[in-house]
């Protein structure tokens, strides 16, 4: 089905083997829209390489290579190095998994970024390693249970906040980093389509949910991933030349319950149980609200 507003041509081919439901499909195409024909794609390993690529089919219908888990961002680094020799204007994207960005080939990411390479990372957020049996990563948030962070009468899940990679690579001094959701598709197609264009390294998080990980129901994922930016647990928001410009939600008091959302997913079962619920859930709201409200200062102070 297009999606209204964005260009109807599918460089991400149906008939691949994601799960229903899977949002990081959802985010593949519009990536692969935003990079249109004169683009090459770098992918590591992980979800949307296994059901997009089994051999002999695939369902990509632009240049595309596949690292390892760690090396994304040295194989576009290699391909920008390249075409910069060659004098070719090629826009070069490098893809991965929260796994494989967050956590495995984040000194790659970091190495790419300090060094000044002209090309953009994608990340397809969905908050676990789900190619590998739904193990935490630093993606994951607080609270969420995986195999490796499971709850229990001692557990309350995954004890960590999320990693702040966004803030991260922006501190590396790239001219633009975005967080961005698929729930708000042409939001972020816009992000997708600046950070590409923007010449330098790049970084557009791209929040995606995952039916399979998350236990949620197949037909509430983009439901899911509008209300994770309407509850402030996403903000959409950009990093300019080292200034914050904020989108949804620009008002806290209008913030949805963050119950809304976490009760859409199996993952946070748990945290509805009488002794858990009342202290952890309003402990999570708050620190949304403060992240919100730092994002709020920043922009208008001019950070």
């Amino acid at each position: 089905m297009a999606i209204m507003g964005l260009p109807e041509e599918e460089y991400f081919s149906y008939g691949h083997r994601a799960c229903a439901g899977c949002g990081a499909a959802t985010a593949l195409r519009l990536i692969t829209k935003a990079a249109g024909r004169n683009s090459i794609l770098v992918e590591s390993t992980g979800c949307i390489e296994v059901v997009s690529t089994p051999y002999p089919e695939t369902a990509w219908k632009l240049p595309w290579i596949h690292g390892a888990f760690e090396n994304a961002a040295s194989i576009a680094s290699g391909i920008e190095a390249a075409l910069k020799y060659s004098g070719e204007n090629t826009k070069v994207i490098a893809i991965g998994g929260d796994g494989a960005t967050y956590d495995i080939g984040f000194g790659h990411l970091s190495g790419a970024f300090e060094r000044g390479h002209d090309f953009t990372y994608i990340c397809y957020d969905n908050e676990a390693y789900m190619n590998t049996g739904i193990q935490r990563s630093g993606s994951t948030p607080y609270g969420a249970y995986t195999t490796t962070s499971p709850s229990g009468k001692k557990s309350i899940g995954k004890e960590e906040w999320k990693k702040d990679l966004v803030h991260i690579l922006a501190a590396h001094g790239s001219p633009y980093v975005a967080n961005a959701s698929i729930g708000y598709a042409t939001d972020a197609f816009k992000k997708l389509k600046t950070a590409i264009e923007t010449e330098g390294p790049t970084f557009v998080n791209l929040f995606a949910t995952c039916p399979t990980g998350w236990r949620s129901a197949t037909e509430k994922s983009i439901e899911i991933a509008k209300l994770a930016v309407d509850t402030g647990v996403c903000p959409l928001y950009e990093i300019i030349d080292g200034k914050h410009k904020l989108g949804r939600p620009k008002d806290i008091d209008k913030l949805k319950p963050l119950e809304e959302y976490l009760k859409l997913q199996g993952r946070y079962r748990h945290l509805f149980r009488p002794e858990k619920n009342k202290e952890t859930i309003e402990f999570m709201e708050n620190r949304v609200r403060k992240n919100l409200e730092n994002l709020l200062k920043y922009e208008e102070c001019g950070l």
